[in-house]
């Protein structure tokens, strides 16, 4: 009887410690699923992780190839849509410019591409001075401080681009250095741009080939083009008259000039018309067919 009774009890001791390896395995295998299961997660955002990674890399590799970096009085990176955008805004006026100082349009907006990082320098915006010009001596004007050649420099500040861009013009007219420049073609922006450069406009030996590179990347000598065959005057003629009324217009040169035409701006009148021209007002009211002395902004005028 007692042997039987100390088998009973060794049996259920028995049962027992089965029940709890068997629970304690149990424990350990939900354990072990538990950890693969977070393992497996740690797995999956390292993956999404790197997906994003190359997302992110592709498209800013894509970015890279569309933009570039114009160095002159700042250094900004653009994209080709901005500087496209900004001889849109500005091409209008680089053309007036043209008509009223000689100066080519296509010379005038790759100066203010490259000088303002097409508007997103730093003079440009906080000084409205597209081309990089200093105070220099009998500047009146306002002005602010900005490192470029040396620390701390005098730059002249405008109201709107549209004055630097006007100032940009008669300070090119009005410096011997650049005398040079007005003799030659209208329509030859690499001569232009190696003579801005030799007359010592920018300090940056590079300087004509940037101005060349975005002159043709961005086809702005159409815009010379267009200018001077609404002036009627032919390609790669020289046009000393329409720049400065006061030079000497020999007979050979009116001929290969042909017609000549100015485009009324805001503030013409036939006798300031007629001075520039070294003509009269009465010719121009001869060839125009014109009675009075009225005109229109944008008045297309032939000039003979």
């Amino acid at each position: 009887m007692l042997k039987k009774c100390f088998l009973f009890v060794c049996i259920i001791m028995l049962a027992s410690c089965g029940s709890k390896k068997s629970s304690l395995s149990g424990t350990k295998v939900r354990s072990k699923q538990l950890v693969s299961k977070e393992q497996y997660r740690d797995e999956m955002r390292k993956k999404e992780q790197q997906k994003k990674v190359k997302v992110d890399y592709h498209r800013v590799t894509s970015d890279v190839n569309t933009k570039q970096e114009l160095t002159a009085t700042s250094t900004v990176t653009v994209t080709a849509d901005l500087i496209q955008n900004y001889i849109l805004q500005y091409k209008g006026i680089a053309q007036d410019n043209m008509v009223n100082h000689g100066i080519p349009a296509s010379i005038t907006l790759a100066q203010g591409v490259l000088e303002s990082g097409s508007g997103q320098g730093t003079l440009s915006r906080n000084a409205n001075n597209h081309f990089g010009i200093k105070c220099h001596k009998g500047w009146e004007g306002p002005s602010v401080r900005h490192t470029d050649d040396a620390p701390d420099e005098c730059f002249r500040k405008y109201d709107s681009p549209a004055e630097s861009y006007r100032d940009h013009s008669l300070f090119l007219v009005g410096r011997s250095r650049y005398s040079s420049l007005f003799e030659l073609p209208k329509d030859d922006y690499k001569a232009w741009a190696r003579g801005l450069k030799k007359a010592g406009y920018a300090t940056d030996p590079k300087y004509a080939d940037k101005l060349i590179s975005l002159i043709e990347r961005y086809s702005l000598a159409d815009y010379d083009k267009e200018m001077l065959a609404i002036m009627g005057i032919p390609s790669s003629v020289y046009d000393d008259a329409y720049v400065d009324s006061s030079v000497v217009v020999t007979e050979s040169r009116v001929d290969s000039i042909a017609t000549k035409k100015h485009i009324v701006k805001k503030g013409d009148t036939l006798y300031a018309i007629a001075r520039k021209y070294n003509t009269t007002v009465s010719d121009i009211q001869r060839l125009n067919k014109l009675s009075g002395t009225s005109l229109s902004i944008g008045q297309i005028l032939k000039i003979k």
